[in-house]
């Protein structure tokens, strides 16, 4: 019988244990946080449960929930909205990041001011949605023009951001000198022998890069970001880019950790190089258009994704309060969109189905309501195991161990 708090220590042993512990104070906060926090768990209970029905092989996120979806800066400095997380990216049954998603939004209801039935019909908003794209077998993308209601506000704000001010609210200055702000909160000091392994990294991977001066490390923080992956070694890296003060760009550099999806799946995966590899080519994959600086890279002998830093600001946040029961029912909708593009870019690769499955397993429609009835499942297990969390964290389990 799996026991959900000795999974989750055992899963996030080794990690930093500053942003660990601040880790587990979040998932004690609510059932959807709990969520983000044990994808690793989710996968054992879906697999431990059997009710998942057949469906196609497909490239998956393999965290799909309501906050990895977000805005950014492509590479080809366009703004853009989709996925933003492929850590736990795997192939697997398509329906594994459905099931998951559906579940992020039931689990999400009491945060988005929701009842039950209007967060069931979110679910099978995203659904609908998702059907419609993979029947006609197009992938379609999610950008600044296009876009319309709460999506459209967050790409436009991210195209019109000021460099200038998106740095003054990321550091601090003295003088034409940057340096990061340590407040905390999304930016905790590093050791000097941290700082000397991040600047000698970059020295010797700027060489290989057409502009290398770019490269030139200012300054490192450890990053606090996410829910999922805190206590994973982590940097924000600030660089030279295009001048200083106003032309300095935000890097993050994350270790690179095995899916948790792939672990709970009894199919084969392809033989990655690296951890990272995996990571970044999936990316590169699903994504419209790839994240700005994305690469797999190794410090010392440890495998670490590079990409450019994207703010939690530039994510979807729904709130029940502010946004109204049809602007959320567009999100999900365009979310549908955004999973079904992505799972059509994968398809036909390395051994995943070609589009032609999709759209033949998108032509039926029980599917639908097998996923909703997963989902459900899946949150009223979700439920019990936060509530065990929640005993456990308070009689001090996480923070003895």
């Amino acid at each position: 019988m799996l026991d959900p708090c000795r999974a989750i220590l055992s899963f996030n042993e080794g990690r930093d244990p500053e942003r660990l512990q601040m880790k587990y104070a979040n998932m004690r906060r609510n059932a959807f946080i709990f969520l983000r926090g044990t994808c690793h768990l989710f996968y054992a209970r879906l697999a431990e449960a059997g009710n998942i029905l057949p469906s196609p092989a497909a490239w998956c996120c393999g965290d799909l929930h309501l906050e990895n979806f977000g805005s950014y800066k492509g590479d080809n400095r366009l703004a853009y909205f989709d996925i933003n997380d492929f850590d736990e990216a795997a192939m697997a049954p398509l329906t594994w990041d459905l099931v998951r998603f559906v579940c992020s939004v039931l689990a999400g209801a009491e945060s988005l001011g929701l009842r039950k039935p209007q967060a069931r019909a979110l679910g099978r908003a995203f659904l609908a949605s998702y059907r419609e794209v993979l029947m006609k077998g197009k992938s379609r993308w999610v950008e600044r023009d296009i876009a319309s209601g709460l999506v459209g506000t967050l790409l436009g704000s991210l195209a019109q951001r000021q460099r200038a001010a998106f740095l003054d609210r990321r550091t601090v200055r003295k003088g034409a000198a940057r340096r990061l702000l340590v407040d905390g909160r999304k930016g905790l000091p590093v050791t000097p022998a941290q700082r000397s392994r991040v600047e000698r990294f970059f020295s010797e991977f700027a060489p290989s890069q057409p502009d290398p001066a770019f490269f030139k490390v200012l300054d490192v923080a450890r990053r606090v970001a996410g829910t999922g992956s805190l206590g994973i070694e982590r940097y924000i890296v600030l660089v030279q880019g295009k001048g200083s003060p106003n032309g300095n760009f935000l890097l993050d550099l994350k270790r690179a950790q095995p899916s948790s999806m792939a672990a709970s799946l009894k199919r084969a995966q392809p033989q990655w190089k690296t951890e990272a590899e995996r990571i970044v080519t999936l990316q590169r994959r699903l994504q419209a258009v790839s994240m700005a600086f994305l690469h797999p890279v190794k410090m010392g002998k440890r495998d670490y994704v590079l990409r450019a830093l994207q703010p939690s600001e530039d994510r979807v946040t729904l709130d029940g309060a502010v946004n109204s029961l049809q602007e959320m029912e567009d999100v999900m909708r365009t979310m549908g969109e955004v999973v079904a593009s992505a799972h059509l870019r994968g398809a036909g690769r390395q051994g995943s189905a070609i589009a032609d499955e999709l759209i033949a397993f998108a032509q039926k429609k029980k599917w639908i309501a097998d996923v909703m009835a997963a989902a459900q499942d899946c949150s009223k297990q979700l439920a019990k195991d936060w509530q065990a969390y929640c005993k456990a964290y308070d009689r001090g389990f996480f923070s003895q161990n």
